[in-house]
């Protein structure tokens, strides 16, 4: 990003210049990789769930007879994306969903990480806490205050005090996936009213324009779709998650129903604009609409 210019002068001291050139992003370029790599995805099990632009869990337990283990079959993967996409990918597998994307996000950049049957806790818990879903800033300062640093610090506190320390829900929660229990299932092929998308905004502090952008790329794909399935709607619903791992929705109904992105794009500004409050006071790790 950026060209740079940088000068020393003859003497003790230096001066340095530099110059940034900020390059628009193309997410019509985003979408078009992004159906390219779920094409790949959809060739190599029928089970895939999209999670994001660039993220999905793929299912693969019933393919070792034809196909090899889950380390062979991501290997391939892998190579075939690179091969057809041009692309690199990071691919975690486990046992479960979660500690699939955390064997994922561990690998990164351009990775393999197998978690085996058995070596699920062994892998976690010396894992910083912020691995965990539902562990964002504010989250892991409370559990940094409480001399909670790891995953394995986290299992051995304990559900009930941890949920003392943070809430019955969150408590609940957390101490299940530090001892890698999550019995989620890849999702598929169901029948939807509504057509929606949804995008991780990772644990850092995210600029309001970035989180707007997000918001704006997610309404230009779906007004591709509504058209493309020749479908009207009526009612626009955002969603937000928090740093706090809670979660809020707003909806507008409109007077009739449309297909347009501009029509749809306003009012999920109108939608956003209201809950930029809430934002900057909490933080925001994920942006859907439907």
């Amino acid at each position: 990003m950026g060209a740079a210019s940088a000068g020393a002068g003859a003497g003790a001291g230096a001066v340095l210049g530099a110059t940034v050139v900020v390059v628009q992003p193309r997410f019509s370029a985003y979408v078009e990789a992004s159906r390219a790599v779920f094409s790949v995805f959809e060739r190599t099990t029928p089970f895939v769930e999209g999670i994001s632009i660039d993220e999905a869990f793929l299912d693969v337990g019933g393919l070792r007879r034809i196909a090899g283990t889950p380390e062979q079959i991501a290997a391939r993967l892998r190579q075939r994306i690179r091969d057809e996409v041009g692309l690199p990918i990071t691919v975690g597998a486990a046992r479960s969903k979660f500690l699939a994307k955390v064997a994922s996000a561990v690998g990164k950049p351009d990775g393999l990480l197998v978690v085996p049957p058995g070596g699920e806790l062994e892998f976690l818990h010396p894992l910083p806490v912020r691995r965990l879903w539902g562990v964002g800033v504010k989250t892991e300062a409370r559990l940094a205050a409480a001399g909670i640093e790891t995953v394995g610090d986290l299992a051995s506190l304990g559900e009930e005090n941890l949920s003392r320390l943070l809430g019955r829900g969150a408590g609940r929660h957390l101490y299940a996936l530090s001892m890698a229990r999550d019995p989620r299932r890849v999702e598929t092929g169901r029948r939807r009213k509504s057509i929606g998308a949804q995008r991780a905004l990772g644990r850092r502090i995210k600029p309001e324009s970035d989180i707007e952008a997000t918001l704006i790329a997610i309404v230009d794909g779906l007004g591709k779709r509504l058209r493309t399935a020749h479908r009207l709607c009526r009612t626009v619903v955002l969603r937000l998650r928090f740093d706090d791992f809670e979660r809020v929705t707003r909806s507008r109904s409109l007077r009739e129903p449309t297909e347009s992105t501009a029509v749809i794009l306003a009012v999920a500004r109108g939608l956003f604009d209201e809950a930029r409050p809430l934002i900057r006071e909490r933080g925001c790790t994920l942006i859907g609409l439907s």
